[in-house]
């Protein structure tokens, strides 16, 4: 990482991060060449990743011809105005780098344990039902095996710390709070 100040080393921190970020970015490599990028909802288990998809399709082909990937999540925390001074305007994030190898899960319980916690993640109070043998037998789930996982974060320049705060406290918007609280 070429900024180490930013980098997370606490993989608490990290792990916090992948459970609280509402969408995941799933990289492939086309059949064209090229890169391409699915926004989807995902689940951090057991230092995997989780995430269901239908069984057909170019995310699914492009896994089957190569299951090199690479995931990105990101929790934008705030942008802070600059007051006269364009260099002084500041964005403050956390994200999550992961690069590893894409599987198809086949074995039942693995499957019904991601979608539990794709579930419990998305609608935590509970009450969604049964999943239906149908329903499961036309759903893929997909495993990235991590290889690689950094963080990096930006929250505030030490100096000006206090003002950011103060700034995100009045601003009083969810991400903002989860800065405060870091």
């Amino acid at each position: 990482m070429r900024v180490s100040r930013k980098e997370i080393k606490d993989r608490e921190v990290i792990r916090g991060l992948l459970s609280k970020s509402p969408v995941g970015r799933l990289g492939t490599l086309g059949r064209d060449g090229y890169p391409r990028i699915k926004p989807l909802n995902f689940v951090s288990l057991e230092e995997k990743i989780y995430f269901h998809s239908a069984r057909e399709g170019e995310k699914m082909e492009d896994i089957q011809r190569d299951n090199r990937v690479c995931f990105e999540v990101d929790l934008p925390l705030a942008f802070v105005k600059s007051t006269g001074n364009p260099c002084q305007a500041d964005y403050l994030y956390q994200s999550v780098l992961i690069k590893g190898r894409a599987q198809i899960v086949d074995a039942r319980d693995e499957r019904l344990a991601a979608l539990k916690g794709l579930m419990e993640k998305y609608q935590p109070e509970g009450d969604y039902g049964a999943f239906s043998e149908d329903k499961l037998a036309l759903t893929a789930i997909v495993r990235i095996d991590i290889e690689e996982m950094t963080g990096k974060e930006d929250l505030g320049r030490e100096k000006e710390r206090a003002a950011v705060l103060a700034f995100l406290a009045r601003k009083e918007r969810a991400a903002d709070r989860l800065t405060l609280e870091r």
